[in-house]
């Protein structure tokens, strides 16, 4: 369990947060993209960017010459949140409509990683946290671009996890209003691959890539 801190203390709607590494690791484990949030010189920035966790940490890789990166190891405090948007919840009043999700929020400074090993592990769960099974198959990073890159960790110190799921919740009243209610469900769902009009090589699209869920 992270602590409930001021910060992570849910307002609203206090039972439907989840401060447990299960529910937090399960969320941050099947997002894609995590947006970050801070202030450079009195002006609040965030920034969408791909992410993987190992353990109890997030990492983001970027360009070394990135100013977005080079904030983010100063020492200040940020904001990462991953949101997962389960289904719409269709009400039979305006007012009682709602989303399904499952969002994580997280307080933490970025530390640069120096480490080679850790550099590498982290680029290799990047790859395969977007898509399993391709760091196996593809030209690993040369010196050249190992050295353009930098790669920042994230404690996860401060976190938690909100939680909607099931049906509209309507005033007694407004069940006799004549309209449809329920959930429409909403998933990522991948499409046909397309393959690049330049490959050399007759290759079929890889079963990881097919079968692809996430």
């Amino acid at each position: 369990m992270y602590p409930i801190t001021p910060s992570t203390k849910m307002s609203r709607v206090a039972k439907r947060g989840h401060y447990d590494e299960a529910t937090i690791y399960q969320i941050l484990d099947e997002g894609l993209f995590c947006h970050i949030a801070y202030v450079h010189e009195n002006q609040p920035m965030m920034i969408p960017t791909g992410y993987c966790r190992m353990g109890n940490k997030l990492y983001i890789h970027g360009s070394v010459g990135s100013h977005f990166m080079r904030n983010l190891v100063d020492g200040r405090r940020v904001c990462l949140t991953v949101s997962l948007i389960d289904g719409l919840v269709l009400a039979r009043s305006a007012f009682s409509h709602s989303v399904n999700y499952r969002s994580v929020v997280m307080f933490s400074s970025g530390t640069l990683v120096t480490d080679e090993k850790e550099r590498w592990d982290a680029l290799e769960a990047f790859t395969n946290h977007v898509i399993p099974g391709r760091w196996e198959e593809v030209r690993e990073p040369n010196a050249k671009e190992m050295k353009a890159t930098m790669v920042i960790s994230f404690e996860i110190e401060e976190a938690s996890a909100k939680v909607r799921s099931g049906g509209p919740n309507d005033d007694e009243e407004d069940y006799q209003v004549p309209v449809w209610a329920g959930v429409l469900p909403l998933k990522l769902q991948a499409q046909t691959p397309i393959t690049d009009p330049k490959m050399l090589f007759d290759k079929p699209v890889p079963d990881y890539v097919v079968n692809y869920k996430k």
